[in-house]
């Protein structure tokens, strides 16, 4: 995917492309667009459909959220936590779902575990929805060589990286696709490594998807790959495998849909649940 205007324009054309029906249907991950800005009164004739309004991607509004964040004067040396990752990381940090009124993210759960009232889970959010791997790779390249450097900054110092990408290559895939989405995982990997070498990384496995294909051919694969990985000895032992794959599995084997709001995104329940695998295991890494 050609990258252009901040790495971000291929993205941009994913999501214009995708219909609703894709989305119910447990399509990429975050790949979804957003109106924005109120419409302060109707026209003459009573509709808003007659009226002029601007309309951005919802990644656009994203980023420059965390790029104001990274460019304001405030220490971040008190972050201990960076999640990063694409629409399912980004969603820890949701409330109401904007496209399905009613259905809520892990907002809440956040708050309660990540917002700052326990210092040592203080959690900086890096996720955006539609990312690839790819698009993470922009992201925390340094802008000295061309990313957008959100890595760079010296007082950003975490105690844990928190991984979670990949599933969004799995729509509109390169062949073969395990060794794809292997290969973008891992270059990731390494990329965090070098800008945060002091870092543990958590490498969590993929979720599962609401299409068993899917998840046979790709999700389990990758996972098996990834727990694998985790424990070579190249990985200079600050990776570690987080599998939550089986958090996410319900009785009958397939994905358990009380824990998402949709065939891809967790819901409150899902980030819960989460949650309650992530925060022990960060316990015992950081002893």
């Amino acid at each position: 995917m050609a990258e252009k205007q901040r790495g971000f324009v291929g993205l941009g054309r994913l999501c214009v492309a995708l219909s609703a029906a894709l989305w119910l249907q447990g399509g990429p991950a975050g790949a979804q667009t957003l109106v924005t800005g109120e419409v302060a009164s109707r026209t003459a004739d009573g509709f808003n459909s007659t009226r002029p309004t601007p309309r951005i991607e919802y990644w656009q509004k994203r980023l420059a959220e965390i790029e104001a964040r990274l460019e304001a004067p405030d220490s971040l040396e008190p972050v201990k936590l960076v999640f990063l990752g694409d629409s399912i990381t980004d969603f820890w940090t949701m409330g109401e779902n904007p496209w399905f009124p009613g259905a809520l993210g892990g907002r809440a759960i956040w708050t309660e575990s990540f917002s700052g009232d326990r210092p040592e889970t203080l959690g900086f959010n890096l996720g955006i929805s539609g990312d690839r791997t790819e698009h993470v790779l922009h992201r925390i390249r340094p802008r000295s060589e061309g990313g957008l450097g959100q890595l760079d900054r010296t007082d950003l110092d975490p105690d844990v990286i928190i991984l979670l990408i990949g599933i969004n290559n799995s729509w509109d895939a390169e062949t073969p696709a395990v060794d794809s989405v292997l290969a973008g995982i891992r270059a990731v990997v390494a990329a965090v490594q070098e800008r945060k070498p002091d870092a543990i990384i958590v490498l969590q496995s993929l979720l599962p998807t609401n299409e068993p294909a899917r998840n046979t051919s790709l999700v389990e694969p990758v996972n098996r790959a990834l727990s694998a990985y985790s424990t070579d000895p190249s990985m200079a032992g600050n990776v570690r495998f987080l599998d939550i794959h089986d958090v996410f599995i319900g009785a009958d084997g397939f994905q358990d849909r009380t824990l998402f709001m949709d065939g891809v995104h967790p819901n409150e329940a899902g980030y819960r649940a989460w949650r309650d695998r992530l925060l022990p295991f960060l316990t015992v890494i950081r002893r």
